[in-house]
């Protein structure tokens, strides 16, 4: 998924997908204003979509596949 890295804030365990309620890894900001959060699979299934109202987009997709307890450079 192609996305605008800009992060208001890192999404959270608290954060939900607008769709099914699983934990949301991404953030799309509308156009029109406002934000709809999804989970990985909602997120690629509404895609094209998205890609046509968004404003930006933000993708934490990646720490799916981060194993734990390794911290990059940055987070050390």
């Amino acid at each position: 998924m192609t996305t605008v890295l800009t992060p208001a804030s890192p999404l959270t365990a608290a954060d939900r997908c607008d769709r099914c309620g699983a934990q949301a890894y991404l953030r799309v900001v509308l156009l029109s204003g406002g934000e709809l959060l999804f989970c990985a699979h909602h997120g690629r299934k509404f895609e094209p979509e998205l890609k046509k109202i968004a404003a930006e987009i933000q993708d934490e997709t990646e720490r799916l596949t981060t194993v734990p307890g390794t911290a990059t450079e940055e987070e050390r």
